[in-house]
Order: C-alpha cells, then structure tokens, then sequence
C-alpha cells in the first residue's frame, strides 16, 4: 500500500519550524507494511491546500493529513478536503457541546471561531483528541474509482502521535491487509559510504527481495534491511542471513547488529570488562560526554571529564605541561596524547581520552587548518594518537571528533576479549 503524508501549515515553509511528525508516522507505517512514497509541505492557501489533496488522493492509496485543524482563519485543511473529494461539511453538535465544556472547565470563555473545531466532512468517522480541542477524522472513501483512505490529525506534535497511534493505526490494521515484515539494522563506524557501499553491494543485489538503504552521516553508517514474505520466519529467515554475509564482509567495521547505538556500544563493553573511562575535551566541548551520559547507566563505567578550551585548563584539569603547550601548540599529537594520559591520572579512570582540534570556522594556520583534529586513548600501557582533517562546518567536525574517540575506544576493548 502507497501512502502520501501532507503536512500543512506555512510555518513549515519557513526557517523557523520543522515537520517531525511525518518521521514518527512514517516509522510507525512502515511497521505494518505501509510504503511512505511521498512526504508533501504545503502553506495555508485554500488553492494550494486543494491541489495538494487531489495529486495525494491520485497517486496513493492512504493520506494521511497533518495540521489545519484549528480554529482560525488559516486553518483550512477540513474545507480543503472537502473541496477536493466533493463532499459537504456538517457541524456536529456534540462535538460543540464537548468545546464549551472543555472552556468551561478552564474557566475560559470559547470564542465562536472554536466551534470550527466541529465541522466533520461527509461520511467521515471522528476522531476523539484528549489532548486538544480539535478531533481528527477518517474517511474511508472512493477517488475515482479506486478505494482511498484518508485521515486527518491536528499538527501539534503532543495531539498528532498519540491520536494516530490510538485511532488510526488500530483501524489501519483492520483494513489493511496482514504483511509479514522483518527488519534488521547494522552500523558501521568511520566508514566511507561509498567504500562501504562497493564492498556490499555485489552482496545485497543478490537479494532483489530485501530492501537494502545506507544512510550515512558523520562517521555513521546505518545499513536497513527490510523483507516482506508469506511468513515472518521466511522474512527473518532472508534479512538474517543478508545480515550475517554483511557482518562477514565488513568484519570490525561493524559496531552493532541490532541498532544500538555507538554510544550503546562503548558503555557495554566498559561494564562487561569491569573498565571505568574519563575524557579530557577541547574542541569538541563535552560533546563526546554528552554522548555518553545520554545512556542510561552510563555512571556505571564513566566516571566524567573535563572541557579544556583554554591553554590554562588544559594544564590544571589535566596536567597538560606548559611547555609542552609552549613547544608543540594547544592542537597537536602531543598535546592530545597529554591530555589522556593527565585525565586518566586525575580521575584515576583505566582509560583516558584527549581530543584537541580546529573545529573553525577560526583559529586556523597555514600548517593546522580548519577540521585539523587529535584524538588520543590510552590505558597506561598502550598510547595511541588519530590524526584527521575533516571538511565541512563546525557541528560536522565536533561530530566526526566525538566519533572518532568512542570508535577508538570501542575497537581497543574489542582487541581486550
């Protein structure tokens, strides 16, 4: 089944709000077997509104309508819908007695303009919204001559999710017919896509009924596998074994087989070998603890750090000597390897972390350019410095950083199995 997702609202054209809904419903439609094809942002004009229903109603067999719902002018969407599938609008009067009760029970008085709220279209089921005043609506309906399924929900996120969820879903399961799907995640860590992509691919093509899509970010890559069959151990059956001929192909490259995160990952093998970790930060900017501490329980095997921006911290959070700073610069390899050593030492930690870099968009030289970056792991015994120059801006390098170092760390407790 082909769905479109229409998120409506002008604000969404601008550089100042975001469309996040259609991630989450997107997520939760591929779980049942429903295919995304579209994602449309349309704005608040009755024409634009219009056409953007009847091209979605045309070309897929679900749309699901985000936003417009409200009681002002520009919301629009319920005569929009209207207009496009030809159908009347009727305003039901238990949901205008529910709007004045819910006012009422606030001790606000409801302006007229609310009872908006409570125009439902033609044949369409509606549907209850505890967490806001405007209800969404189901329409389960003919466009030309084929069978459509279309619903409306209110944009806020905090009404959208959970009346989806608790509405729609249930009744798209009825209707739908049952897919058995099966689904597998790898990731690999600090692997080009495209050196990723040719070793792989002379592999997943061999599987026309697998789904494969790498999606790559700084120093990520996430391989998704997904497979439709009769049965659910035939699907599981297929994603797992295009699963493992990967994981073989890839060796170590691969960080997790199930999703965790990298993060996930490092925090799981410090606990497993008893192993605590401190870090010492510099142009990542507690980017890397920020990361780690984001787990649960991560106080359990991280003990913490320091964020040493300036040349003094440097020397009294991590006993970085001064003339080291003096003789090699702030960003060098063996400022970094002072800064894991003198974390490790202060904290008492088993493993300690340096990072110290240019993460620009200043600061650089002819020598030490922007995305110039040292990372170091030590453990007493062994010492080990990464030299990388990466491209882009700020937030990428700081990225590329901070993944870097948990990929050093996880690769040095794998070598400790």
């Amino acid at each position: 089944m082909k769905c479109e997702i229409v998120a409506i609202g002008s604000e969404l054209l601008t550089p100042f709000r975001q469309d996040t809904n259609s991630l989450y419903l997107t997520g939760r439609l591929n779980e049942i077997g429903v295919d995304v094809h579209y994602k449309t942002i349309v704005g608040d004009r009755p024409k634009d509104l219009t056409d953007a229903i009847r091209i979605a109603l045309a070309r897929t067999d679900i749309v699901a309508v985000m936003g417009g719902l409200g009681p002002t002018e520009d919301d629009r969407t319920r005569q929009a819908v209207a207009e496009a599938l030809q159908l009347s609008l009727r305003r039901d009067p238990e949901i205008v007695a529910a709007l004045y009760a819910r006012f009422a029970a606030r001790r606000i008085a409801m302006t007229e303009n609310n009872s908006r709220q409570a125009d439902v279209l033609q044949g369409a089921e509606v549907l209850p919204n505890p967490n806001g005043t405007a209800p969404g609506q189901w329409l389960d309906t003919v466009y030309q001559g084929h069978r459509k399924i279309l619903f409306l929900l209110p944009g806020p996120p905090n009404e959208c999710k959970p009346l989806f969820d608790t509405e729609c879903l249930p009744r798209l399961r009825m209707t739908l017919p049952v897919r058995n799907i099966a689904k597998r995640v790898l990731k690999a860590a600090m692997l080009p896509e495209s050196q990723c992509d040719a070793r792989i691919a002379p592999i997943y093509q061999q599987y026309g009924d697998v789904e494969t899509t790498i999606l790559a970010s700084a120093g990520d890559i996430q391989l998704n596998l997904i497979c439709a069959k009769p049965t659910m151990q035939a699907a599981l059956n297929r994603v797992n074994e295009l699963a493992s001929r990967i994981e073989e192909e890839l060796g170590e490259e691969i960080y997790s087989s199930q999703g965790e995160t990298l993060e996930q990952i490092v925090l799981y093998f410090l606990e497993m070998r008893g192993a605590t970790l401190a870090v010492a930060e510099s142009c990542t900017g507690g980017l890397l603890s920020e990361r780690l501490t984001s787990v649960p329980g991560s106080s359990r095997s991280f003990l913490g750090g320091a964020i040493v921006y300036s040349d003094e911290l440097k020397t009294l959070f991590a006993e970085v000597p001064e003339e080291l700073i003096e003789e090699y610069g702030a960003v060098s390899r063996e400022v970094a390897e002072a800064l894991a050593k003198g974390i490790r030492r202060k904290t008492g930690a088993r493993y300690g972390v340096g990072i110290t870099g240019i993460a620009g968009p200043g600061g650089a030289t002819d020598t030490k350019p922007v995305g110039l970056v040292y990372v170091s792991l030590t453990d007493g015994a062994r010492t080990e410095v990464v030299e990388r120059r990466w491209t882009g801006g700020r937030d990428r390098v700081r990225q590329w950083a901070s993944q870097q170092a948990l990929d050093m760390i996880r690769r040095r407790l794998m070598m400790n199995d």
